[in-house]
């Protein structure tokens, strides 16, 4: 039992603070009120701190040696877009109650031949007929998978049985296209296809001369900073018929166009990622040779301004980050700096705190996420300043709640597994694959 006294709790419909009260049991919102007294419940003062519900990172390919850091950084729930659900089980179904996050996650990739990511592993596959679409997303189905995720060299026909399949078990389907030739954003909302990740497909709809492999001539001659505000409102309103949702991942962009100028931040977290030197080894070398620079980071503005017409026209725009892709996607800390480019592109505080917790609960369907309400779940954050006063103040943490416990952010690292705890649970993973004949690399 928890009782937290005398917090400014923020509405997130509204935007208004109230000194309040909240008692918490067994990781429910029981009661909230002024000057509740709760025998045996354990005192959390939270005098001149401001309250607001956990966050959510709706892009992630979340692995357990670095889960705790989404925590540390307030991030309570992730939506992992594509990964393992044999991997992954252990934290699904402890559904946020532990260390790690509340995981909402899809099974392998379906990709075309020769597949982006290669040959055939546990992580992804790659489909070349009717039958093997569809018996894939039957295997996905049986192993609990949350929603499936297509890739963009699926051939549109075996896209399109990919998504009948899915709607047959009530599931979603979520896209990356970026790299697809022949489906555009709208012919991925034609078919039934839920999500565009990275805001991907619109540029192509936009611009049909344009694809990822385009000679130079063909990307200069695209306004990237300056897109054609009447074509993309179309496109916007086909998407909006269709209630097709955006995770425009704008720090994947971001990161990639600032290159060696990369944003960072003076924050312990990023201190023990550092020490921590085994992990994320691919992100420097990318820095330092601008690797993306000119292929994602050149689209940072184009991704700003389509989800912020996509949002102002009603449409679902929520926060996510693509950890640990790209460069210096810090885990859990890469949403806070999502949240800052949201209000760069246009939002109000507010309105990227509401994408990144009550909109992101709404987007996963899960009713009693998102906010600080009774009988919701316990999420919350206590920050030592007001959010919607500076962005950057989700940054400043003074604890946090989550399964029925308070945290701080160091007793959240000291549980990030070691080089050695991690080279034993690989070790066992890889042999777990192996006996259902699934390949790693």
């Amino acid at each position: 039992m928890l009782l937290l006294k005398n917090g400014f709790l923020l509405n997130m419909e509204t935007g208004n603070y109230e000194i309040q009260d909240i008692y918490i049991e067994q990781n429910i919102i029981k009661k909230i009120d002024s000057n509740l007294h709760i025998e045996g419940a354990k005192i959390v003062d939270c005098t001149g701190k401001w309250l607001i519900p956990g966050l959510i990172d709706m892009h992630v390919h979340i692995k357990k040696h670095f889960a705790n850091y989404f925590t540390a950084a307030g991030i309570t729930t992730v939506r992992n877009t594509a990964g393992s659900i044999i991997e992954l089980k252990p934290f699904i179904d402890a559904d946020g109650k532990d260390y790690e996050p509340r995981i909402i996650s899809a099974d392998r990739m379906i990709d075309g031949p020769p597949g982006l990511w290669g040959d055939d592993t546990a992580y992804n596959i790659n489909v070349d007929n009717v039958l093997l679409a569809k018996q894939e997303v039957d295997r996905q189905v049986q192993l609990g998978a949350h929603f499936i995720k297509v890739y963009g060299w699926l051939d549109a026909e075996f896209m399109e049985v990919v998504v009948q399949e899915a709607k047959k078990h009530e599931l979603e389907v979520s896209s990356d296209i970026l790299h697809s030739k022949k489906v555009n954003a709208i012919d991925a909302a034609n078919m039934g296809i839920d999500w565009l990740e990275h805001s991907s497909g619109i540029i192509q709809a936009m611009y049909p001369e344009w694809t990822w492999n385009s000679p130079k001539e063909v990307w200069d001659s695209i306004p990237w900073d300056n897109p054609d505000e009447e074509k993309l409102t179309n496109v916007c309103k086909q998407l909006l018929e269709k209630d097709v949702k955006l995770c425009p991942t704008m720090v994947l962009y971001d990161q990639m166009r600032l290159a060696e100028d990369y944003w960072t931040t003076n924050h312990e977290i990023v201190q023990h990622i550092e020490e921590m030197d085994y992990l994320f080894k691919h992100w420097l070398p990318g820095a330092q040779t601008k690797s993306g620079q000119s292929s994602f980071g050149i689209q940072t503005k184009m991704i700003q301004k389509i989800a912020y017409i996509y949002f102002k026209m009603g449409g679902t725009v929520v926060t996510g980050t693509d950890t640990p892709a790209g460069i210096f996607t810090y885990p859990g800390l890469a949403l806070h700096r999502e949240l800052q480019l949201f209000v760069d592109a246009g939002f109000t505080p507010l309105e990227a705190l509401q994408q990144a917790t009550m909109n992101a609960a709404k987007a996963l369907k899960i009713n009693n996420l998102g906010e600080i309400k009774e009988d919701y779940i316990a999420d919350i954050l206590i920050l030592d300043e007001d959010p919607l006063r500076q962005i950057e103040n989700t940054m400043k943490i003074d604890c946090l709640v989550k399964g029925g416990a308070v945290y701080s952010t160091k007793q959240l690292l000291e549980a990030i597994p070691s080089e050695e705890e991690m080279t034993i649970y690989n070790n066992d993973l890889i042999k777990e694959f192996e006996k259902l004949g699934l390949k790693v690399e």
